[in-house]
């Protein structure tokens, strides 16, 4: 049996803070898939069914990144389910709302041990993500986020890695294609000055352009108690005369600085993000014109021309009417590094799905999936590449430019 966190990690995870790193309106139930909860009240066996739990926001202003990686990972579960599952195991997905919240992450971490989970998506938001790795340190289970990107929040855990990029290389990734695709010479920042995840893809843009010698014109801040009035910033933006804006922020405040700014900056504007802007056009469906010449950093792209690609995006739309988006790519990747992991483990009953054992293998193996071909360092990085997407007209596609 796992070993349950310490009262001492629960109490230091108050002093969290929340950092997140964050398309399709898909706040609504999911699809009957046959994937019962083995539960003894069931009358369902649980002798070979792998609990793969995991906590993100399902209900809020952020829900639609939790809702994502539930659903991503659902159709991986699915899938795997349906072709008999791996040596004999069949998985099985229980995700609990957390709220984006710290304290809440680890609460339902609590509630995952309880309900017998063998592994772990861990959470969706970086501050949640740190939470539960402080809190699942002395716990024998390996976590494995698809979106928690802040660099430090699975450092206090080596049994804890990720799927996405962090914070430090999207910030660096942005700042290489911009110089590399010719975008702009000149620059102007937006961030959001108290959310870590916001502030640390600025420091690290920043310093890489510095390297590259392109040049930021303009930086202006926010925070959460002024995140509904742009203005300032907008006339600041304009006065600069740069025709490309970095804007490290997550899609809702996205969506309100790009109405303040329509018919303020030029029509031509380009407005590059990074993860955080995924759910950009379900923030502004009454005007979708509002996310005209937005340019996302991603590994995935809906309209990726990969069988593999679009047999994901089929399935995810047929069963949530919705265009599946990055984080619902990467969790559909994660479950299948478990699978992986099972395999080159030889492993055939959940109870050996030892966290230790399993963090042996991250490093020695490397995944073909739908967001990239990854291997995992130590330190629970992936290494993969970045593309770039832009918005015309309501839809997103790969940028060719």
């Amino acid at each position: 049996m796992k070993k349950f966190f310490s009262l001492v990690a629960m109490l230091l995870v108050f002093a969290m803070m929340l950092a997140s790193c964050g398309s399709g309106s898909q706040d609504q139930p999911q699809p009957d898939s046959g994937n019962t909860d083995p539960s003894p009240d069931s009358g369902t066996t649980t002798e070979k069914i792998l609990r793969i739990g995991g906590t993100g926001p399902l209900t809020g202003d952020y829900s639609n990144y939790g809702i994502s990686v539930r659903n991503g990972a659902q159709i991986a579960v699915d899938e795997i389910n349906a072709a008999g599952g791996v040596n004999g195991m069949t998985f099985y997905l229980d995700m609990q709302d957390d709220q984006g919240d710290p304290d809440s992450a680890v609460a339902a971490y609590g509630k995952l041990i309880d309900n017998g989970m063998h592994v772990s998506i861990g959470a969706v938001f970086s501050g949640a993500m740190a939470s539960v790795s402080l809190a699942a340190v002395e716990d024998d289970i390996l976590l494995i986020s698809p979106s928690a990107s802040n660099d430090a929040c699975i450092g206090s855990n080596d049994k804890a890695f990720r799927i996405c990029f962090t914070d430090s290389s999207q910030g660096k990734f942005s700042a290489d294609y911009i110089k590399d695709h010719n975008l702009a010479d000149e620059v102007a920042v937006l961030y959001q000055s108290d959310l870590d995840y916001s502030f640390g893809l600025y420091e690290s843009f920043a310093a890489r352009a510095e390297e590259l010698g392109l040049k930021i014109s303009s930086v202006q801040t926010f925070d959460d108690s002024t995140k509904t009035d742009f203005s300032t910033q907008v006339n600041a933006i304009n006065a600069s005369g740069v025709k490309l804006v970095f804007i490290p922020i997550y899609a809702a405040e996205a969506s309100t600085f790009l109405s303040q700014a329509k018919g303020k900056l030029s029509d031509d504007t380009l407005y590059f993000g990074c993860d955080g802007l995924d759910g950009i056009l379900t923030k502004v469906e009454n005007d979708v014109s509002l996310a005209d010449n937005v340019m996302e950093l991603t590994p995935f792209s809906a309209d990726d021309k990969d069988s593999r690609v679009q047999s994901f995006v089929a399935k995810y739309q047929d069963a949530y009417n919705a265009t599946p988006d990055q984080f619902a790519a990467d969790a559909y990747d994660a479950i299948y590094v478990y699978k992986a992991l099972i395999e080159k483990g030889n492993i055939t009953d959940p109870e050996d799905c030892s966290g230790e054992y399993l963090a042996s293998l991250m490093t020695e193996i490397e995944i073909s999936g739908i967001t990239g071909t990854m291997t995992w360092l130590a330190n629970g990085d992936t290494e993969k590449d970045a593309k770039a997407m832009i918005i015309k007209d309501g839809v997103a596609s790969l940028y060719e430019g």
